[in-house]
């Protein structure tokens, strides 16, 4: 995947050097739907105590989890249990017909689908509340887990937000990239719904090679940003090849995905980014690794991958 380079974007955003990244963004959306960026304001340190903070509240009991559900929101905050999310490529013709076009060996683990994925989600509100909106619903108040109740906000907010920044840069390179006013997309998403959404899974019960974690799909979102995880395991298909990449991301990088409100507004110069995140050999590899370091050995076997979801505006007008 093309990595892009945020610091030599601010660094003189009047500059060539600056202008060449914005290009080269917008390129690699069109062309693969994803990238990595490397921004050195993010800190990896920071990226590792959220893991540790996500590790130690999937850890707990169900029955202390459950207290953080949200149904009657339709989960849109607080946690999201194992078995409950659904992709929906095995009921969407569309969707299949994608697979089916994909060579043999390219295909996505789950050809048949209709299984609910082993995951576990926590959804964690952030952004600005906008003034006035036709959506009041979408405004409902964060979920604190009890049991981190001093803490919890601090460590939301702090890799929340440096991850936020990161996308948020993205989209202005993205901007200027497509030969758009750098801030268009920045006011365009003000008052987005942005969702820090990290995902759990349990290693020590769906840890087996083949073992689907999260079924092949496309996102809602504008972009979607990842974290470096402890656990490889996560594929994508790039639009220009339609190969299945594992992605492998070094410290201070990040991977960035085109989502379907990318896709709307660009009228499908971008398209959203299909993906995939299963147990693959590595990822026991990486969890026999941790389990022989004695520093780590007593660390919960719980895969997180510390997403965030960037969206529009939700009264902004989508149009290409």
């Amino acid at each position: 995947l093309p990595v892009v380079d945020l610091d030599a974007f601010y660094s003189a955003p009047a500059s060539p050097a600056a202008r060449a990244e914005a290009v080269k963004t917008a390129e690699a959306l069109i062309q693969y739907g994803a990238l990595i960026v490397r921004d050195g304001r993010v800190s990896e340190t920071a990226n590792q105590r959220f893991l540790d903070v996500m590790e130690d509240y999937f850890a707990q009991d169900e029955a202390r989890l459950k207290e953080d559900l949200r149904p009657e929101v339709h989960y849109q905050v607080g946690v999201t249990l194992e078995n409950t999310e659904k992709p929906k490529c095995h009921s969407d013709d569309a969707c299949r017909a994608i697979i089916a076009a994909l060579d043999p060996a390219e295909r996505p683990l789950d050809l048949e689908g209709g299984q609910a994925d082993p995951k576990c989600r926590f959804f964690h509100r952030m952004g600005k509340t906008p003034p006035t909106t036709d959506f009041p619903s979408l405004r409902m108040d964060n979920v604190t887990p009890a049991a981190f109740r001093s803490t919890w906000a601090a460590s939301m907010e702090e890799w929340g937000a440096q991850i936020k920044q990161a996308v948020d840069g993205v989209s202005e390179m993205l901007a200027v990239g497509l030969g758009l006013e750098r801030d268009t997309f920045l006011r365009a998403a003000e008052y987005g719904s942005h969702l820090l959404a990290p995902t759990a899974t349990d290693l020590d019960k769906w840890g087996k090679v083949g073992e689907i974690f999260a079924g092949f799909h496309t996102d809602l979102n504008f972009l979607t940003i990842h974290g470096r995880s402890r656990y490889p395991g996560l594929h994508i298909w790039a639009r220009n090849s339609g190969r299945r990449i594992t992605v492998q991301l070094p410290p201070g990088h990040l991977l960035v995905q085109a989502g379907k409100q990318l896709e709307h507004y660009t009228g499908g110069l971008v398209l959203a980014g299909h993906h995939e995140v299963c147990c693959t050999t590595a990822t026991l590899e990486a969890l026999v690794r941790r389990r022989a370091d004695p520093e780590t050995a007593h660390r919960p076997a719980i895969r997180i991958s510390s997403t965030f979801f960037h969206h529009l505006s939700s009264d902004e007008a989508l149009s290409p």
